[in-house]
């Protein structure tokens, strides 16, 4: 296996490890607390890879139309598995990911994987466009930031203005169901031709 399609598959075996992890306390009411050395950094190393899998790409001249469908694919699979964990809370204030939110970016990436496959059976490989890259940094942000107060929660370092810190989740999600839909618009107007066809 080349060496950057190895770490894209890396995110895919992460992110069940991922969820394992995240949802241990909320299912068994142990390991609260160490459950997050192990989620964080596991989530930090998952997000990593996609940076070093582009730059072994590029500097094994391993670029391929399978890589340009099999790392969006693990983006997806690491993304949407980290949203859903985050609509969930070890502690009672409730999760982070609005449900809507959620709903609604899995049915946008789910219309943009159909486009993939549809452009792939036409021979097109669709490489991810700068909209495209501005919508994964911000759903990283969003994840992150989330995954931060779910830390200060089991940490029991509940600040008072936790309330408003939510608000600022929220609005982060909502920005990425925002920045999805537009980039997704973006791909339609550049690859629809395939679809008509």
């Amino acid at each position: 296996m080349k060496t950057s399609n190895a770490f894209t598959l890396t995110r895919i075996l992460f992110a069940p490890v991922f969820f394992i992890f995240y949802f241990f306390p909320i299912w068994t009411g142990l390991f609260t607390k160490a459950s997050l050395l192990v989620a964080i950094p596991l989530l930090c190393f998952a997000e990593f890879t996609d940076f070093l899998d582009g730059h072994y790409a590029r500097k094994h001249n391993e670029v391929s139309d399978f890589g340009k469908i099999f790392d969006p694919f693990a983006d997806v699979i690491l993304h949407m598995t980290t949203f859903m964990c985050l609509m969930f809370s070890a502690g009672t204030l409730g999760g982070y990911t609005p449900r809507f939110v959620f709903i609604l970016i899995m049915y946008r990436e789910m219309g943009q994987t159909f486009l993939r496959m549809v452009c792939a059976k036409k021979g097109i490989a669709i490489a991810a466009r700068k909209g495209g890259k501005i919508k994964t940094v911000t759903y990283v942000v969003s994840g992150f930031y989330a995954l931060f107060l779910e830390a200060l929660v089991r940490l029991d370092i509940v600040p008072e203005c936790f309330g408003t810190l939510k608000i600022v989740a929220i609005c982060l999600f909502v920005l990425s169901l925002i920045l999805s839909y537009t980039s997704f618009i973006d791909y339609l107007i550049h690859f629809g031709k395939t679809l008509k066809e």
